[in-house]
């Protein structure tokens, strides 16, 4: 789970971090206090013991300077019993230990007790400590002296100027009292005036934190909250539900402004996505739905029909010759031309199935139905026709009528696919074969279609790089003299044996190789190994030396090289131009007959011989012959095969002859199977011809040796 740093969040962890420091400097004012409060007492003791001390040396000195003056008479004239009761008067104090009066030689004559035990003894010295002298209020000098707390004060004796002895007043400090008092009095004190300032901080913490609290609601009120129901509306026109911005709340503030301005906002986005939504999923040219909202509708459709056992029809339709139109009456005519089909596509759908039907143009010039609902096979046939009686009613335009047609296939589901995808692949093979048909007609897609796909898409793949592997080669049919007997030439046949497929015949893979486009590598190969095994062939003496025949495709006819390729395979082989025939089909001829005519006069031009194949079959009509410069034409093998059952076939063969000889061009008859045919052609007059009743195909050993 991945944590957000939010507003919130951050505003919390800042008033923690807040109170942190309030409590931080809470602490620390309290210890700052306290320890004020320990240095001002230890201050206030010391004060309080150096006060004691200068009053108690005042007071000693005092003492001392007045019993020394009371004792200078005694002590000159010997009056020990004065010299007592002074020494014992100062002794009675409650603070004196100790009175000491010593003569002039520092013996003593009193100590302050009546039975005077120390009488005549020195006077003791003071212990070590510190010793101060000076002049003492009143007159005289004392001689100040404390050990620890024991202070000794010595002051002589005089008489006069002359020194007769001295007194020495020993006092205990008893400021324990005094201090211990003065702690109390303080402590009281002190703790009152931390009590206050306690108070007074806590207040003002108090004070803080509900200031703190305070501002944080107002601010999660007015800041947090109408910015996070901006997050929620944000996430909510995100997923395309715009009008939930509406229901933001505006206060009269800054973010009052901010929530007006995003409602707005996702209006106008709104407003904009649908027309967005409306120009990607309708065809701007007939208003139908595109390709895109088919397919989302398709796949919609799929899920409910899965969950429902439904059944639904894919109608794949496809105008025939479309491309005709453009070409000839200009792209605004077929444009006009897509319009009207489609409002007659609509109007078919609306009036047989208007319940259950929706309408799309796919693209270009086709078009896709789909058809909802139970036993829509069923249903299918009759939608189908009238969908390709509607389009076939001529169409008016600017100065004509236009006649169009349509090829439809039909794929069902569940029968034929689970998927959208599948489903309009599926379509799309049925309305090719619904094309392969004749067009103008519909077609159901059966599983028959996917194996040929799949079979198509495998030879495609393995018909490149066939040739370097040694899969293909060529073979040769022999074309012979009808009247001598004798082979003049023969016709180079491509070869592909599949190493598992076996011998793949022409037909299945030409058509592959056109469409793949490997046609013109593999055309071009040909060319020059046919010319190089023909070099080699050879003719008995007085006998025109055999020619080699080479078809050719429209792919390498629309090229433009034509004339290149051969020219450079010639000089390369040796081949004289005189023994090369190429062989095109008609049909490949209509498709550009004037680039056609162009290249067939270079290549005449060289000496090579231009020969029309499958004569008979592409043609609309025998005057192109006459447009195209040919040097002959093969006779196609339909008319052979019932030449000697059908009286029609017999005529055109007939007929081709003899314009064939009226033109000056050369006739091949293909497909010669038995004697009956082989004598009747002969009969007509036809000079050529190929077949298994002459010779089989031939490999290039065999060929050679047929010509040596």
């Amino acid at each position: 789970m991945t944590l957000r740093w939010t507003l919130r969040a951050q505003l919390l962890a800042w008033m923690g971090l807040c109170a942190a420091v309030l409590a931080v400097v809470f602490a620390g004012l309290i210890w700052r206090e306290q320890q004020s409060f320990v240095g001002l007492r230890g201050t206030g003791d010391a004060l309080v013991e150096r006060l004691v001390r200068e009053g108690m040396e005042q007071r000693g000195a005092a003492l001392a300077v007045q019993l020394a003056r009371a004792v200078g008479n005694p002590l000159y004239y010997l009056d020990f019993d004065r010299i007592g009761e002074s020494a014992g008067q100062v002794q009675a104090q409650a603070d004196v230990v100790e009175v000491l009066v010593a003569d002039a030689d520092g013996l003593l004559v009193n100590d302050g007790r009546g039975d005077l035990a120390g009488f005549g003894r020195p006077m003791p010295p003071l212990a070590p400590g510190s010793d101060r002298a000076g002049a003492v209020p009143g007159g005289g000098e004392a001689t100040l002296h404390w050990s620890g707390r024991i202070l000794h004060v010595d002051v002589p004796v005089r008489l006069g100027n002359q020194r007769i002895g001295a007194v020495r007043v020993v006092m205990a400090v008893a400021t324990e009292g005094s201090v211990a008092m003065w702690g109390r009095t303080v402590d009281h004190a002190l703790r009152e005036t931390q009590r206050a300032h306690v108070l007074w901080l806590l207040g003002g913490m108090v004070l803080i934190s509900l200031l703190g609290v305070v501002g944080s609601w107002l601010v999660g009120r007015n800041v947090l909250a109408p910015l996070g129901q901006l997050g929620r509306a944000a996430a909510a026109v995100e997923a395309g539900r715009y009008t939930e911005a509406r229901g933001l709340r505006a206060g009269p503030d800054e973010i009052g402004d901010l929530a007006r301005s995003f409602a707005r906002m996702a209006d106008a986005v709104g407003r904009h996505e649908r027309e967005v939504r409306r120009l990607a999923y309708t065809d701007p040219l007939t208003g139908l739905g595109n390709r895109l909202a088919l397919s989302e509708s398709l796949e919609s459709r799929l899920l409910t029909l899965q969950a429902s056992s439904g059944e639904l029809a894919l109608l794949f339709i496809d105008l025939d010759d479309i491309k005709r139109v453009n070409d000839t009456l200009g792209h605004p005519v077929g444009d006009e031309v897509l319009v009207d089909v489609a409002s007659r596509l609509a109007a078919v759908c609306g009036e047989l199935a208007p319940e259950g039907t929706e309408l799309a143009r796919f693209g270009g010039d086709e078009f896709v139905v789909l058809l909802v609902g139970h036993g829509v096979r069923e249903r299918v046939p009759p939608l189908a026709t009238a969908i390709l009686d509607a389009v076939r009613r001529p169409l008016p335009t600017r100065d004509r009528d236009l006649v169009v047609s349509a090829s439809i296939g039909v794929t069902v589901f569940p029968d034929d696919a689970a998927s959208a995808a599948q489903m309009v692949k599926n379509a799309d093979m049925a309305m090719y074969q619904a094309k392969d048909a004749g067009k103008g007609c519909f077609r159901f897609y059966s599983r028959a279609l996917d194996e040929e796909v799949e079979r198509r898409v495998r030879l495609e793949h393995d018909l490149r790089g066939a040739w370097e592997r040694g899969e293909m080669g060529l073979a040769f049919q022999p074309v012979y003299d009808l009247t001598q007997g004798r082979p003049v030439g023969a016709e180079a046949l491509l070869r592909w044996r599949h190493p598992e497929l076996g011998l793949v015949p022409p037909s299945a893979f030409i058509g592959i190789a056109e469409e793949s486009g490997q046609v013109e590598g593999i055309g071009e190969r040909v060319l020059r190994d046919a010319m190089r095994a023909a070099a080699a062939w050879t003719s008995l003496p007085g006998t025109p030396l055999p020619f080699v025949a080479i078809n050719v495709s429209p792919r390498q006819l629309l090229r433009g090289d034509l004339h290149d390729v051969v020219e450079r395979a010639l000089a390369d082989s040796g081949l004289s131009p005189q023994r090369l025939h190429l062989e095109l089909t008609e049909t490949a001829i209509l498709r550009d007959e004037a680039q056609a005519i162009a290249v067939f006069t270079r290549l005449r031009a060289l000496g090579v011989g231009v020969w029309l194949d499958d004569f008979g079959t592409g043609f609309s009509g025998l005057s192109h012959l006459r447009r195209v410069p040919v040097d002959g034409v093969k006779i196609d093998r339909s008319f052979i095969t019932d030449l000697l059952r059908d009286p029609n076939d017999l005529a055109l063969t007939t007929g081709v002859i003899a314009m064939a000889h009226s033109l000056g061009v050369t006739v091949v008859a293909e497909g010669i199977e038995n004697q009956g045919q082989h004598d009747l052609l002969r009969e007509r007059g036809c000079p050529l011809g190929q077949g298994f009743h002459m010779s089989r195909p031939l490999g290039p050993a065999d060929i050679a040796r047929l010509f040596g």
